[in-house]
This record gives structure tokens, C-alpha cells and sequence, in this order.
């Protein structure tokens, strides 16, 4: 199952992407397929045709999971 999520690389704009699994605690990098700025628009500092960038956790502040498109609203109350 693939998370979309938003990092928080220190000194940059945050970028969302695509991970396969998100980070263990004895990680060291991150993988993220399709990244891009929150706008949709291509990162500057990357070429066109990258598919995935591997970024080191240490320049990373913290990750943000999105919600899966795929995933049930959960309804609290419902009045009939």
C-alpha cells in the first residue's frame, strides 16, 4: 500500500510524494516516487524525468501521511 505524504526538508519548500512504506526508526533514507511541490509543479532542483528521489532522514524535519483517497469515511452519528 502506498501513503502519500509531505516532507519538510530543511531550508526547502515542502514536497509530496509517494512512498511504498513509510520510515522505520533504524532507517536512515527515504524514498519518495513521483515528488513534487504541494502545487502539483516540478521541483527546480530535480530533472524532469525523475521518477524517485532518495532523500537522508537527517535533512528531514518530520513527514506529514496524507489520508488514501481508497480508505472508508468513517460516519460517527447518523440521525434517521
Amino acid at each position: 500500500m502506498a501513503y502519500s505524504v509531505i516532507l519538510h526538508i530543511a531550508g526547502e519548500t515542502p514536497i509530496i510524494g509517494e512512498v511504498d512504506e513509510l520510515p522505520k526508526a533504524a532507517d536512515n533514507v527515504i524514498t519518495v516516487s513521483n515528488p513534487r511541490q504541494r502545487d502539483g509543479k516540478d521541483l527546480h532542483y530535480i530533472n524532469n524525468n525523475v521518477v524517485k528521489v532518495i532523500w537522508p532522514l537527517s535533512k528531514v524535519n518530520f513527514i506529514e501521511v496524507l489520508e488514501s483517497t481508497d480508505e472508508e469515511k468513517i460516519i460517527g452519528f447518523v440521525r434517521e
